[in-house]
Protein backbone atom coordinates (compact mmCIF):
# COMPACT_ATOMS: atom_id res chain seq x y z
CA UNK A 1 0.00 0.00 0.00
CA UNK A 2 1.29 3.42 -0.97
CA UNK A 3 -0.55 6.56 0.07
CA UNK A 4 -0.29 10.28 -0.52
CA UNK A 5 1.26 12.18 2.38
CA UNK A 6 0.38 15.69 3.49
CA UNK A 7 1.93 18.29 5.76
CA UNK A 8 -1.10 19.24 7.83
CA UNK A 9 0.64 21.72 10.10
CA UNK A 10 4.05 23.14 10.84
CA UNK A 11 5.16 24.94 13.98
CA UNK A 12 8.32 26.82 14.93
CA UNK A 13 9.90 27.70 18.26
CA UNK A 14 12.56 30.41 18.48
CA UNK A 15 14.05 31.04 21.93
CA UNK A 16 14.05 34.43 23.68
CA UNK A 17 14.16 37.75 21.84
CA UNK A 18 15.83 38.37 18.50
CA UNK A 19 19.49 39.39 18.77
CA UNK A 20 20.76 42.02 16.34
CA UNK A 21 24.30 42.30 15.00
CA UNK A 22 25.40 44.86 17.58
CA UNK A 23 24.59 42.53 20.45
CA UNK A 24 25.93 39.16 19.29
CA UNK A 25 29.16 39.37 21.25
CA UNK A 26 27.28 40.59 24.31
CA UNK A 27 25.24 37.37 24.28
CA UNK A 28 27.83 34.87 23.05
CA UNK A 29 30.71 36.61 24.79
CA UNK A 30 33.92 38.09 23.48
CA UNK A 31 36.86 35.77 22.88
CA UNK A 32 40.13 37.29 24.09
CA UNK A 33 40.89 40.94 24.73
CA UNK A 34 39.36 42.44 21.62
CA UNK A 35 36.22 42.05 19.50
CA UNK A 36 36.30 39.58 16.62
CA UNK A 37 38.16 40.81 13.58
CA UNK A 38 36.19 38.55 11.24
CA UNK A 39 32.71 39.39 12.55
CA UNK A 40 32.04 42.52 10.50
CA UNK A 41 33.31 40.94 7.27
CA UNK A 42 31.24 37.78 7.74
CA UNK A 43 28.02 39.62 8.68
CA UNK A 44 28.38 41.91 5.69
CA UNK A 45 28.64 38.83 3.48
CA UNK A 46 25.91 36.66 5.00
CA UNK A 47 23.36 39.53 5.34
CA UNK A 48 21.97 38.10 8.60
CA UNK A 49 20.48 40.96 10.65
CA UNK A 50 18.82 39.12 13.54
CA UNK A 51 18.92 35.63 15.01
CA UNK A 52 17.91 33.74 18.18
CA UNK A 53 19.98 32.20 20.96
CA UNK A 54 18.91 29.90 23.80
CA UNK A 55 20.95 32.10 26.13
CA UNK A 56 19.79 34.60 28.76
CA UNK A 57 21.31 37.90 27.52
CA UNK A 58 21.84 39.13 31.09
CA UNK A 59 23.23 36.04 32.83
CA UNK A 60 24.59 34.37 29.66
CA UNK A 61 23.27 31.06 30.98
CA UNK A 62 21.47 28.54 28.76
CA UNK A 63 17.67 28.90 28.75
CA UNK A 64 16.83 25.74 26.78
CA UNK A 65 18.39 22.45 25.81
CA UNK A 66 18.12 21.21 22.24
CA UNK A 67 15.48 18.70 23.34
CA UNK A 68 13.47 21.46 25.02
CA UNK A 69 13.57 23.65 21.92
CA UNK A 70 12.21 20.72 19.91
CA UNK A 71 9.55 19.84 22.47
CA UNK A 72 8.33 23.44 22.46
CA UNK A 73 7.80 23.30 18.69
CA UNK A 74 5.82 20.04 19.10
CA UNK A 75 3.72 21.60 21.86
CA UNK A 76 2.81 24.39 19.41
CA UNK A 77 1.39 21.72 17.09
CA UNK A 78 -0.73 20.57 20.01
CA UNK A 79 -1.92 24.14 20.66
CA UNK A 80 -2.88 24.34 16.98
CA UNK A 81 -5.18 21.34 17.44
CA UNK A 82 -3.07 18.22 16.91
CA UNK A 83 -3.96 15.38 19.30
CA UNK A 84 -0.53 14.16 20.38
CA UNK A 85 -2.08 10.82 21.39
CA UNK A 86 -2.87 10.22 17.72
CA UNK A 87 0.82 10.30 16.74
CA UNK A 88 2.40 6.96 15.82
CA UNK A 89 5.94 8.06 14.88
CA UNK A 90 8.24 10.76 16.20
CA UNK A 91 11.27 11.42 13.99
CA UNK A 92 13.85 14.02 15.08
CA UNK A 93 16.93 15.37 13.35
CA UNK A 94 19.65 17.65 14.69
CA UNK A 95 23.32 18.42 14.18
CA UNK A 96 24.43 18.54 17.81
CA UNK A 97 22.27 16.71 20.36
CA UNK A 98 22.60 17.55 24.04
CA UNK A 99 24.50 14.32 24.75
CA UNK A 100 26.21 11.44 22.95
CA UNK A 101 23.54 9.04 24.24
CA UNK A 102 20.61 8.46 24.57
CA UNK A 103 19.65 9.70 21.14
CA UNK A 104 18.07 13.12 20.60
CA UNK A 105 14.59 11.88 19.69
CA UNK A 106 14.28 9.88 22.91
CA UNK A 107 15.11 12.98 24.92
CA UNK A 108 12.49 14.94 22.97
CA UNK A 109 9.94 12.20 23.61
CA UNK A 110 10.70 12.48 27.32
CA UNK A 111 10.17 16.25 27.24
CA UNK A 112 6.78 15.97 25.53
CA UNK A 113 5.37 13.13 27.68
CA UNK A 114 3.68 11.69 24.59
CA UNK A 115 2.35 8.11 24.66
CA UNK A 116 4.68 5.17 23.90
CA UNK A 117 5.36 5.33 20.17
CA UNK A 118 8.00 4.64 17.55
CA UNK A 119 10.91 7.07 17.91
CA UNK A 120 13.82 7.59 15.52
CA UNK A 121 16.71 10.05 15.54
CA UNK A 122 18.52 11.00 12.35
CA UNK A 123 22.14 12.13 12.49
CA UNK A 124 23.87 14.59 10.22
CA UNK A 125 24.09 18.36 9.85
CA UNK A 126 21.58 20.38 7.80
CA UNK A 127 20.22 17.24 6.12
CA UNK A 128 19.24 15.63 9.44
CA UNK A 129 16.03 17.69 9.48
CA UNK A 130 14.96 16.56 6.01
CA UNK A 131 16.00 12.93 6.60
CA UNK A 132 13.85 12.92 9.74
CA UNK A 133 10.99 14.23 7.60
CA UNK A 134 11.57 11.53 5.00
CA UNK A 135 11.41 8.81 7.65
CA UNK A 136 8.09 10.18 8.92
CA UNK A 137 6.87 10.56 5.31
CA UNK A 138 7.74 6.94 4.48
CA UNK A 139 6.03 5.70 7.64
CA UNK A 140 2.76 7.39 6.64
CA UNK A 141 3.13 6.55 2.93
CA UNK A 142 3.62 2.86 3.66
CA UNK A 143 0.69 2.67 6.07
CA UNK A 144 2.87 1.96 9.11
CA UNK A 145 1.66 5.21 10.69
CA UNK A 146 -1.50 7.26 10.45
CA UNK A 147 0.02 10.40 11.96
CA UNK A 148 3.72 11.25 12.30
CA UNK A 149 5.75 14.19 13.55
CA UNK A 150 9.16 15.13 12.21
CA UNK A 151 11.45 17.79 13.64
CA UNK A 152 14.61 19.69 12.91
CA UNK A 153 16.34 21.63 15.67
CA UNK A 154 19.60 23.32 16.62
CA UNK A 155 21.12 24.72 19.78
CA UNK A 156 24.36 25.92 18.21
CA UNK A 157 24.89 28.68 20.77
CA UNK A 158 25.72 26.06 23.41
CA UNK A 159 29.13 25.58 21.76
CA UNK A 160 29.51 29.10 20.37
CA UNK A 161 29.82 30.88 23.72
CA UNK A 162 33.18 32.50 24.40
CA UNK A 163 33.84 30.24 27.39
CA UNK A 164 34.26 27.30 25.03
CA UNK A 165 37.00 29.12 23.15
CA UNK A 166 39.10 30.42 26.06
CA UNK A 167 41.12 27.21 26.69
CA UNK A 168 42.09 27.21 23.04
CA UNK A 169 43.29 30.82 23.21
CA UNK A 170 45.41 30.06 26.28
CA UNK A 171 47.20 27.15 24.64
CA UNK A 172 47.34 28.29 21.00
CA UNK A 173 47.26 32.07 21.03
CA UNK A 174 50.58 32.35 19.16
CA UNK A 175 49.46 29.99 16.40
CA UNK A 176 46.09 31.71 16.08
CA UNK A 177 47.78 35.10 15.74
CA UNK A 178 50.10 33.83 12.99
CA UNK A 179 47.63 31.62 11.13
CA UNK A 180 44.56 33.64 10.16
CA UNK A 181 42.98 30.69 8.38
CA UNK A 182 42.74 28.68 11.62
CA UNK A 183 41.14 31.60 13.42
CA UNK A 184 38.75 32.22 10.54
CA UNK A 185 37.60 28.62 10.22
CA UNK A 186 36.30 28.67 13.80
CA UNK A 187 35.32 32.33 14.13
CA UNK A 188 33.48 32.08 10.81
CA UNK A 189 30.78 29.85 12.30
CA UNK A 190 30.20 31.94 15.43
CA UNK A 191 28.56 34.59 13.25
CA UNK A 192 26.71 32.12 11.00
CA UNK A 193 24.77 29.77 13.28
CA UNK A 194 21.74 30.29 15.51
CA UNK A 195 19.10 28.40 17.49
CA UNK A 196 15.58 27.24 16.72
CA UNK A 197 13.31 24.27 16.14
CA UNK A 198 10.57 23.27 13.75
CA UNK A 199 7.99 20.47 13.89
CA UNK A 200 5.82 19.09 11.08
CA UNK A 201 2.63 17.03 11.48
CA UNK A 202 2.02 14.53 8.65
CA UNK A 203 -0.89 12.30 7.72
CA UNK A 204 -2.47 10.64 4.67
CA UNK A 205 -5.45 13.03 4.79
CA UNK A 206 -5.38 16.69 3.72
CA UNK A 207 -6.90 19.39 5.91
CA UNK A 208 -10.61 19.98 5.34
CA UNK A 209 -10.70 23.71 6.03
CA UNK A 210 -7.17 24.96 5.31
CA UNK A 211 -4.26 24.41 2.96
CA UNK A 212 -2.11 21.32 3.25
CA UNK A 213 1.18 20.67 1.50
CA UNK A 214 1.25 17.40 -0.39
CA UNK A 215 4.75 15.91 -0.48
CA UNK A 216 5.38 14.89 -4.08
CA UNK A 217 9.05 13.98 -3.73
CA UNK A 218 11.99 14.04 -1.32
CA UNK A 219 15.24 13.55 -3.22
CA UNK A 220 18.65 13.33 -1.51
CA UNK A 221 22.14 12.39 -2.62
CA UNK A 222 25.55 12.14 -0.98
CA UNK A 223 28.78 12.91 -2.83
CA UNK A 224 31.04 11.78 0.02
CA UNK A 225 32.56 9.27 -2.39
CA UNK A 226 34.05 12.17 -4.34
CA UNK A 227 35.04 14.76 -1.72
CA UNK A 228 36.63 15.04 1.73
CA UNK A 229 34.84 16.30 4.84
CA UNK A 230 34.23 20.05 4.86
CA UNK A 231 32.38 20.80 8.13
CA UNK A 232 33.25 18.73 11.17
CA UNK A 233 33.42 18.56 14.97
CA UNK A 234 34.67 16.02 17.50
CA UNK A 235 37.68 15.32 15.33
CA UNK A 236 40.66 16.90 13.63
CA UNK A 237 41.28 16.95 9.90
CA UNK A 238 44.56 15.38 8.82
CA UNK A 239 46.84 16.47 5.99
CA UNK A 240 45.55 13.63 3.78
CA UNK A 241 41.95 14.83 4.26
CA UNK A 242 40.95 12.06 6.67
CA UNK A 243 39.38 12.74 10.05
CA UNK A 244 40.95 11.63 13.34
CA UNK A 245 38.15 11.18 15.90
CA UNK A 246 38.04 12.46 19.48
CA UNK A 247 38.51 9.00 20.97
CA UNK A 248 42.04 8.87 19.54
CA UNK A 249 43.10 11.91 21.59
CA UNK A 250 43.87 12.23 25.29
CA UNK A 251 41.35 14.25 27.33
CA UNK A 252 43.72 17.20 27.77
CA UNK A 253 44.11 17.35 23.97
CA UNK A 254 40.36 17.85 23.57
CA UNK A 255 40.90 21.36 24.94
CA UNK A 256 44.35 22.06 23.61
CA UNK A 257 43.44 21.09 20.04
CA UNK A 258 39.84 22.33 20.27
CA UNK A 259 38.63 18.91 19.14
CA UNK A 260 34.97 19.62 19.84
CA UNK A 261 34.81 23.01 18.13
CA UNK A 262 32.77 23.14 14.94
CA UNK A 263 35.14 23.82 12.06
CA UNK A 264 34.65 24.60 8.39
CA UNK A 265 37.14 24.06 5.57
CA UNK A 266 36.23 27.34 3.88
CA UNK A 267 38.40 26.78 0.81
CA UNK A 268 36.79 23.41 0.10
CA UNK A 269 33.35 24.90 0.73
CA UNK A 270 33.76 27.74 -1.74
CA UNK A 271 35.20 25.48 -4.44
CA UNK A 272 32.53 22.78 -4.43
CA UNK A 273 29.36 23.55 -2.47
CA UNK A 274 27.12 24.93 -5.22
CA UNK A 275 28.12 22.48 -7.96
CA UNK A 276 27.63 19.40 -5.80
CA UNK A 277 24.53 20.57 -3.93
CA UNK A 278 22.78 22.51 -6.72
CA UNK A 279 23.84 21.81 -10.30
CA UNK A 280 24.71 18.12 -10.19
CA UNK A 281 21.62 16.92 -8.24
CA UNK A 282 19.26 19.13 -10.26
CA UNK A 283 20.67 17.63 -13.47
CA UNK A 284 19.95 14.18 -12.02
CA UNK A 285 16.38 15.12 -11.09
CA UNK A 286 15.55 16.77 -14.40
CA UNK A 287 17.05 13.88 -16.34
CA UNK A 288 14.47 11.67 -14.60
CA UNK A 289 11.68 14.24 -15.17
CA UNK A 290 10.95 14.61 -11.45
CA UNK A 291 9.57 18.12 -11.94
CA UNK A 292 9.16 20.92 -14.47
CA UNK A 293 10.99 24.14 -13.44
CA UNK A 294 8.38 26.24 -15.27
CA UNK A 295 5.69 24.90 -12.92
CA UNK A 296 7.48 25.92 -9.70
CA UNK A 297 5.75 28.86 -7.99
CA UNK A 298 8.09 29.13 -5.00
CA UNK A 299 11.74 28.21 -4.53
CA UNK A 300 12.73 27.85 -0.87
CA UNK A 301 16.53 27.72 -0.55
CA UNK A 302 18.37 27.05 2.68
CA UNK A 303 21.77 28.60 2.17
CA UNK A 304 24.07 29.56 5.02
CA UNK A 305 24.96 32.97 3.67
CA UNK A 306 23.58 35.47 1.15
CA UNK A 307 27.08 35.25 -0.31
CA UNK A 308 25.97 32.07 -2.09
CA UNK A 309 22.65 33.37 -3.48
CA UNK A 310 23.80 34.46 -6.94
CA UNK A 311 26.08 31.44 -7.24
CA UNK A 312 23.15 29.13 -6.43
CA UNK A 313 21.17 30.85 -9.20
CA UNK A 314 24.01 30.44 -11.71
CA UNK A 315 24.29 26.72 -10.98
CA UNK A 316 20.50 26.34 -11.29
CA UNK A 317 20.62 27.93 -14.74
CA UNK A 318 23.55 25.67 -15.67
CA UNK A 319 21.26 22.73 -14.85
CA UNK A 320 18.45 24.19 -17.02
CA UNK A 321 16.44 25.02 -13.91
CA UNK A 322 15.94 28.77 -14.23
CA UNK A 323 13.55 29.76 -11.45
CA UNK A 324 13.58 33.61 -11.32
CA UNK A 325 14.66 35.11 -8.02
CA UNK A 326 11.32 36.89 -7.58
CA UNK A 327 9.93 33.40 -6.90
CA UNK A 328 12.47 32.76 -4.12
CA UNK A 329 11.56 32.90 -0.44
CA UNK A 330 14.07 32.92 2.40
CA UNK A 331 14.11 34.37 5.91
CA UNK A 332 17.84 34.02 6.54
CA UNK A 333 18.22 37.74 7.32
CA UNK A 334 15.66 37.68 10.14
CA UNK A 335 15.85 34.11 11.50
CA UNK A 336 19.53 33.29 10.90
CA UNK A 337 21.01 29.96 9.87
CA UNK A 338 19.39 27.30 12.06
CA UNK A 339 20.89 24.31 10.25
CA UNK A 340 18.55 21.31 10.19
CA UNK A 341 15.65 23.49 11.39
CA UNK A 342 16.06 26.09 8.65
CA UNK A 343 13.82 24.53 6.01
CA UNK A 344 11.06 24.05 8.62
CA UNK A 345 11.34 27.71 9.64
CA UNK A 346 11.30 28.86 6.00
CA UNK A 347 8.26 26.75 5.03
CA UNK A 348 6.34 27.81 8.15
CA UNK A 349 6.79 31.52 7.51
CA UNK A 350 5.85 31.27 3.83
CA UNK A 351 2.80 29.11 4.55
CA UNK A 352 1.58 31.43 7.33
CA UNK A 353 2.14 34.52 5.15
CA UNK A 354 -0.90 33.76 2.99
CA UNK A 355 1.18 33.94 -0.19
CA UNK A 356 0.79 30.25 -0.99
CA UNK A 357 -2.36 29.46 -2.97
CA UNK A 358 -4.07 26.20 -3.87
CA UNK A 359 -2.20 24.54 -6.71
CA UNK A 360 1.12 26.26 -6.04
CA UNK A 361 4.19 24.06 -6.30
CA UNK A 362 7.16 24.57 -4.01
CA UNK A 363 10.74 23.41 -4.53
CA UNK A 364 12.82 23.26 -1.33
CA UNK A 365 16.63 23.11 -1.40
CA UNK A 366 18.68 21.84 1.55
CA UNK A 367 22.48 21.53 1.13
CA UNK A 368 24.95 20.10 3.62
CA UNK A 369 28.65 20.84 3.56
CA UNK A 370 29.56 18.14 6.11
CA UNK A 371 30.82 15.91 3.33
CA UNK A 372 28.82 17.37 0.47
CA UNK A 373 25.31 16.02 0.33
CA UNK A 374 22.05 17.64 -0.66
CA UNK A 375 18.29 17.29 -0.73
CA UNK A 376 15.39 18.74 -2.69
CA UNK A 377 11.72 18.45 -1.77
CA UNK A 378 8.76 19.10 -4.05
CA UNK A 379 5.52 20.20 -2.37
CA UNK A 380 2.09 21.06 -3.75
CA UNK A 381 -0.50 23.19 -1.96
CA UNK A 382 -3.90 21.44 -1.83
Amino acid sequence: MSRDVYINDIAVFLPNEAVDNDNIEKVLGQVGDRPSRAKRLILRSNKIKTRYYAIDPNTRKATHTNAQLTANAIKKLEKNGLDLNSVDVLSCGTTMPDQLMPNHALMVHGETKMKPLEVISTAGICLSGITSLKYAYNAVKSGDAEVAISTGSENASAVMRAENFEPELESRVDELEKNGEIAFEKDFLRWMLSDGAGAIALSSTPNKNSLSLKINKIFSRSFANELDACMYAGCEKQKDGSLKGWREYMPQEWLEKSIFSVKQDVKLLNEHITYYTVQKPLEMMLEENMFNPDEIDWFLPHYSSNYFRDEVYEKMKNASCDIPQEKWFTNLSSKGNTGSASIYIIIEELLKSGKVQKGHKLLCYIPESGRFSTAFMILEAV
